[in-house]
């Protein structure tokens, strides 16, 4: 049962009534509509409106302005038809959780696997994608994060454009559905991450600006519109107890906060700081972990106590890996990967090193004192799979003995790994950009797509060929092969995928902890040669990115893997990877 602590929602009370709640400081009078009887709701200090009538679970409600307008409530916990539709009263508590006891896993032992529930299954739905749960723990994935599920216009999209940032998306199915996703998840001992978009909301279906305007800034603006007004506490309050919602009533295991550098707001406390430190006071008793997407890349965000816990986030994404390694590996060298294009394998052992390349955005801020479970690193995600003009996989653009030198230094590095669906089997379909729109807004869509294309690299040519974002073959096109899975192609990569986690659950996560020193070797371009000096080992990492042979500098300890084994003591074939761990505890 929720708690008046919610200002945000509705509030179910004794059989048969509820409570309803709204901030609408820009109207005069309100009333919520519930089964098409309508009361009156009492103004309140704030700008707040509430009303206790009758109403069971299922009920269907949605709130009259002032001129008689009806809108969805902006917390709906689930919607009957769509974004403008009617919003339905749920019971949070009559889902029974088989696997309660579940407290979740440390962040060291998280091998991220990103999907999207639309496409992850030929049904795309919450219920289809715990069948294939079993698949995946027995490839090693220790956690999954999920694309966007708040309620969006349309049928079919990636998620980003939410509007109803508490409601699941009826697409996917119900609020119950999504509990048994993540129940079912438990069972295997896989955490379950939820992507959210706290920095702005979708083009379609918003109604807050008609009856709560402070809720916005239009004196700033995001790339997707207007911004969203941190320095009001309602607003505040809405996107914390937001946050707190998908982790208690539904257990998430964390969240990844998307594209933070748009939360802006000029309170003493940063709202970031505030949202994580509340989070983490009130979900003390299980592992909770919050990410962050952040393109000014601070890291101060992800910082950590000298005991070796989050102070905020317990990670952020690393762009910077992926568009260094990006680079080395098909040699494009436009639009966002530009600055990446001299020296790639030396910017990537800086990154590999700090967690950041100080050219990008940390400046001259301290790193020095970043972990590496404080970066999510990847070779692709929805991002830069899906913006790409034919939404290509890396595995079909690149030579599949750099790719799995590429895999094998993302797995076996101390920075925490993050796949894209399909990658544990080797997926070749295309992961393509879509939306359910008409009219003007698919219009834009149609022309802004070539554009944003360009800067995920490409031909220039491919974007004449751009499959149409709004027609749903796209969505169909881009659902994963899992026969491809099930061929004997299919059966070799998750062998390889399962030996790295393997390795890396062995070796490398008992002894992840804040490094005593990092020791990134000299080396020429296209080798990398670092060493990680924790309290218990030394790992050791030696990976040679380019077409020649390479000498390295030599490892100490015992070979957990190698790609090229050497030609001789001191030499590492092309391209290759040797990753050693010394298991005597480290005196330096």
């Amino acid at each position: 049962m929720l708690t008046r602590e919610t200002l945000w929602g509705p509030r179910l009370l004794a059989p048969g009534r509820a409570e309803f709640r709204i901030w609408a400081p820009d109207q005069r009078r309100m009333g919520v509509v519930v089964d098409k009887r309508t009361t009156p709701m009492t103004e309140e200090e704030g700008g707040w409106f509430s009303a206790v009538t009758a109403a069971d679970p299922g009920s269907l409600y949605q709130f009259a302005l002032s001129d008689g307008t009806k809108v969805s409530d902006p917390a709906s916990h689930a919607q009957a038809y769509g974004v403008e539709g009617p919003s339905v009263l749920v019971d949070q508590g009559q889902y029974r959780w088989k696997h309660a006891d579940w407290r979740g896993r440390p962040w060291k032992e998280a091998v991220i696997y990103e999907l999207h529930i639309g496409t992850f299954t030929e049904e795309g739905t919450f219920r289809a994608a715990i069948t294939r749960l079993g698949d995946l723990a027995r490839v090693g994935i220790t956690a999954l994060e999920i694309m966007p599920v708040a309620q969006f216009p349309g049928s079919r999209g990636w998620g980003y454009d939410g509007v109803l940032h508490f409601a699941p998306h009826n697409a996917y199915g119900t609020p119950d559905d999504l509990k048994a996703l993540i129940d079912a998840a438990h069972g295997h001992g896989i955490m379950v991450i939820l992507d959210v978009v706290y920095n702005h909301f979708g083009p379609l279906g918003n109604a807050l600006a008609r009856y709560a305007s402070p809720f916005f800034n239009s004196r700033r603006a995001t790339p997707w519109g207007v911004a969203v007004e941190f320095d009001e506490p309602a607003v505040r309050r809405f996107f914390t107890e937001n946050a707190l919602y998908w982790l208690q009533h539904f257990r998430f295991d964390g969240l990844r906060l998307d594209a933070v550098e748009h939360i802006k707001c000029t309170q003493k406390t940063p709202f970031l700081q505030e949202l994580a430190q509340t989070v983490l006071r009130r979900i003390p008793d299980r592992h909770v972990h919050l990410t962050v997407e952040d393109n000014e890349r601070r890291p101060e965000l992800v910082a950590y106590s000298g005991d070796g816990l989050p102070l905020y986030f317990s990670a952020g994404w690393n762009d910077d890996f992926h568009h260094a390694a990006h680079v080395i590996a098909t040699g494009e060298a436009t639009g966002h990967y530009e600055p990446y294009g001299q020296a790639p394998s030396t910017i990537l052992k800086e990154i590999l090193a700090t967690g950041f390349w100080s050219r990008s955005g940390s400046g001259n801020r301290n790193v020095a004192q970043t972990i590496p479970l404080s970066r999510v690193a990847f070779l692709q995600n929805h991002d830069q799979i899906g913006n790409r003009a034919l939404g290509e996989r890396l595995r079909t653009l690149v030579p599949s003995d750099l790719l799995d030198v590429l895999t094998s230094l993302l797995l076996l590095s101390p920075q925490v790994p993050l796949l894209f669906m399909g990658d544990d089997y080797g997926e070749t379909r295309p992961f393509c950009f879509f939306a359910d729109y008409e009219g003007e807004i698919a219009d834009a869509i149609r022309k802004n797509r070539p554009r944003e294309a360009v800067r995920f690299g490409g031909k220039p040519e491919d974007a004449k060929h751009i499959p149409d974002a709004v027609d749903p073959r796209t969505l169909e096109t881009s659902k994963l092969n899992w026969r491809r899975a099930e061929s004997g192609e299919g059966e070799r990569e998750r062998t390889k995928l399962s030996e790295l986690i393997d390795l890396r659950m062995r070796h490398i996560v008992p002894i992840l902890a804040p490094p005593r020193k990092v020791v990134v070797h000299p080396s020429p371009e296209g080798l990398i040669a670092i060493d990680w000096h924790f309290k218990l080992a030394r790992l050791q990492l030696r990976a040679n990115v380019s077409r020649q042979q390479r000498a390295f500098p030599r490892v100490e300890g015992e070979v957990i893997w190698s790609i090229g084994q050497p030609a001789d003591a001191s030499v590492l074939r092309a391209p290759g990877i040797l990753v050693a761990v010394a298991v005597e505890a480290d005196k330096q």
